[in-house]
């Protein structure tokens, strides 16, 4: 009997036209109907979050891999046995780079400079940099891994990585735990978030974490929305005394009518972080050998276990 997988893109379909794989295009956000029955399910993360216990509905699922890094949203959804892997190896280097994007428009003031252009107005501005920068990285993962890798050449005069546990990253960095932030928070001229979303960092960033950031530092959010207590930045960005530079944001998506996309000196992107070509390639290649390999019975890459 073939392993039937959902897919959410033709193009993956068409890749697994293979002996043994009956491959399904069915999108857990775009379709109006519920998944047939089926093995595997390939998915992106549902934009609409009412739009996750669709997988719990899934008959005769097996596995599910994730056309992501992040893994949290499906945990509650996924049914007893079933396998789960993600697209680690994937995604690391689109959002690194998505995030510096946003480090340098923000502190280069690529937005006012946008407007002036609009304006036709020639006025030089001066502003900050990374080069000379105290820089605080939040998370310990690939993705920030990247981001350290891309940040050391704009010579920061400090860049220092904090996690849940302390230890020494194994390309001989040290990593500080969370609750040392404190000591190095007011010093900082950069914030960098790029944690996953648990408990224990649902709203970290909160209204206390935002008052002990310096005046006119920027917070840059490229991990999950809810890590960030958005009713308390929203004060600190009416007030200018702080920036910011967020491709996620709670709630999200955000809604068109919310204060958040008018607060000044605050750059959103909708959640894009990943959203390369590149990105497509390589994530499509790991999906196909992930489930060429579930087929043939093979140990699976990026395996998650909760």
């Amino acid at each position: 009997m073939a392993l039937r997988v959902l897919l959410p893109w033709q193009d993956l379909v068409d890749q697994l036209q293979l002996p043994g794989i009956e491959p399904i295009l069915w999108h857990i956000d775009d379709d109006p109907n519920d998944a047939p029955p089926a093995d595997v399910l390939v998915t992106e993360r549902p934009s609409n979050p009412e739009l996750r216990s669709r997988v719990s509905r899934i008959k005769g699922l097996k596995h599910v891999h994730l056309l992501s890094i992040g893994y949290e949203w499906v945990l509650e959804h996924l049914p007893e046995q079933v396998s789960l892997t993600n697209s680690k190896g994937a995604v690391e280097d689109a959002t690194a780079e998505h995030c510096l994007a946003l480090v340098l428009a923000s502190l280069r003031q690529l937005p006012q400079a946008s407007k002036q252009q609009r304006e036709r107005q020639w006025t030089r501005t001066w502003t900050g940099s990374l080069h000379g920068s105290k820089v605080v990285l939040l998370g310990a993962g690939g993705v920030s891994s990247e981001i350290r890798s891309r940040l050391q050449p704009f010579k920061p005069a400090e860049l220092t990585s904090f996690a849940r546990s302390e230890r020494i990253h194994e390309q001989g960095y040290p990593i500080y735990s969370l609750d040392r932030l404190w000591a190095f928070l007011p010093t900082a001229d950069v914030v960098i978030v790029a944690l996953p979303h648990t408990p224990e960092t649902e709203q970290l960033i909160d209204a206390e974490f935002l008052s002990a950031m310096k005046d006119g530092s920027l917070l840059v959010n490229v991990g999950r929305g809810p890590i960030v207590d958005t009713e308390a930045l929203l004060p600190e960005l009416q007030a200018g005394r702080l920036h910011a530079a967020l491709d996620v944001t709670d709630p999200e998506p955000l809604p068109a009518d919310h204060p958040l996309w008018s607060a000044p000196n605050c750059i959103i992107t909708p959640h894009m972080a990943g959203d390369t070509g590149q990105f497509i390639s390589l994530v499509s290649e790991l999906a196909v050998d992930q489930v060429i390999a579930f087929a043939h019975g093979e140990v699976l890459a990026n395996r998650i276990t909760n």
